[in-house]
């Protein structure tokens, strides 16, 4: 490729990458909105699998994604999963029930489990072999993009709910996304193995299997069936056994999905953990503050997006500022270490929110939480790419953005059960989307209810960020990859 083919390139994959964090960001903020429209009575419930459908999907293809990286090129990847998040943002567009909406919300995860991940792939073969300084370019610009994202996502999605229609949140992927496509079409020129592969599909199969199943114990313990139900063992028996499965077919397979020698390499391991923490805590920070701001403060939807810019002002302050501190001695394990510690910091902070706490104090600790995300993205991506295997390229980047898509699910099912239970148990009875109907006393009994449960999940967030600082110091000082 030309010197100018490549700068076209990295700006094809810095707009997929501003496409993915404003999609991700334009729903969380338009969640209300979309309840009230579709399923006034039962929708608030239904709220986690909005979120969890995308996540799920995307998590379930992952590994697959990786491997067909390595296998068939990255281009034609790239290009195939940008389409395939082009047909679900329209089927999102056109959905006129939860149900609808949640399905083809799955459709575009299939498509957005790419986005990011095979982008970080072209990223780096743009770079070129061995080219550090290049990566971490491409990383620290993509993490300003990410914080514009942050910034400019919940503040579009607020205002075409509030103004047009929240059909237009999924509608307006499509002109960006058209042209990213052509211009990939014509512009990349990647590399392509001329080895043939062999691609695990029973793997990848068993690997989704086991991640539905996973959610679905999450989601439906303890609320919509008892833990100790038929249908509840059930699925933890097919968890257990698809996992057992995937880890049998990963020993037998003559080339894995995940190969589990990869794991193998301290890095490599540590980094996949931290990042499904990372994605669990990111994930109820972004649609809890929202809800709170919309159901408890009564902030429209516009308004409420523009509480994140403190947060997107964080990420691509550390974003830019990063090359410098890494010419200053910062290595990556100081901005992991530093980016979650600052990250609990700010959830620990926020899981003091009361029905009035002070708009600034939440504006504060957004702008604290950017600071600490910011530290983290891109970062992980880097330090497990160096270390894994230059033939496995591919499957080391898209296993990252496996664990922190996993992790967004799990983090989406689980915080919404755990609001449930407590709202249950210390509101005025029924369940979060009863608290429309409800007048005066028992309006302000529900609402200070929801407001303890988010108090909860921003407890727990905390602590999962907590045990990722714990796992970043585990982390080892950098070496080179193995042959």
């Amino acid at each position: 490729m030309s010197a100018v083919q490549v700068k076209i390139g990295f700006v094809v994959c810095l707009v997929t990458i501003l496409l993915a964090v404003l999609d991700t960001n334009i729903v969380s903020a338009a969640t209300v909105p979309i309840v009230r429209d579709l399923d006034p009575v039962h929708g608030m419930d239904k709220i986690p699998w909005l979120i969890s459908s995308f996540a799920l999907a995307s998590a379930a293809v992952l590994p697959l994604y990786g491997k067909l990286c390595d296998t068939i090129g990255a281009k034609k990847v790239f290009v195939g999963a940008i389409a395939t998040f082009l047909a679900g943002s329209a089927l999102c567009g056109a959905a006129q029930s939860m149900g609808e909406l949640i399905a083809a919300r799955a459709v575009q995860g299939v498509g957005g489990g790419g986005l990011m991940s095979v982008t970080m792939v072209v990223i780096a073969q743009l770079a070129g072999p061995g080219d550090g300084t290049g990566r971490g370019k491409g990383g620290s610009i993509g993490g300003v993009v990410a914080g514009a994202g942050m910034a400019l996502g919940p503040w579009i999605g607020g205002t075409l709910a509030d103004h047009a229609s929240w059909r237009w949140i999924f509608y307006v992927n499509l002109p960006v996304g058209i042209a990213v496509l052509a211009a990939a079409v014509v512009v990349l020129r990647l590399p392509v193995t001329p080895v043939h592969h062999r691609i695990d599909y029973l793997g990848a199969a068993l690997a989704a299997a086991f991640s539905v199943s996973l959610l679905l114990v999450t989601e439906w313990g303890g609320k919509d069936y008892a833990w100790t139900s038929p249908q509840i063992l059930g699925l933890t028996a097919a968890c257990a056994i698809a996992l057992a499965l995937f880890l049998r077919r990963q020993t037998t397979a003559a080339e894995p999905i995940l190969p589990l020698s990869m794991f193998k390499v301290p890095a490599v391991r540590l980094g996949f953990a931290i990042q499904a923490l990372v994605g669990a805590a990111m994930m109820g920070t972004l649609v809890y503050v929202m809800i709170y701001l919309q159901v408890v403060r009564h902030i429209e939807a516009t308004s409420a997006g523009l509480y994140l810019i403190p947060m997107a002002i964080g990420m691509t302050a550390v974003g830019l500022a990063s090359e410098r501190l890494g010419a200053r001695g910062w290595s990556q394990k100081t901005f992991v270490l530093t980016g979650t510690v600052a990250a609990a910091a700010a959830l620990g902070l926020l899981a003091t929110t009361h029905v009035s706490t002070n708009l600034w104090q939440i504006r504060a600790e957004l702008l604290l939480m950017g600071t600490g995300f910011g530290l983290l993205i891109g970062q992980l991506i880097q330090i497990v790419q160096a270390a894994a295997p230059p033939r496995q390229l591919g499957i080391a980047t898209t296993g990252t953005r496996f664990f922190q898509t996993l992790g967004n699910a799990l983090g989406a099912a689980v915080f919404g059960t755990i609001l449930s239970r407590v709202y249950e148990a210390k509101g005025p009875g029924g369940s979060t989307s009863a608290l429309r109907a409800l007048h005066g006393p028992s309006h302000a009994s529900g609402v200070h209810a929801l407001t303890t449960g988010m108090d909860v999940v921003f407890v727990v967030g905390a602590v999962l960020m907590a045990a990722a600082a714990y796992l970043a110091t585990r982390l080892p000082t950098p070496t080179p990859p193995l042959p």
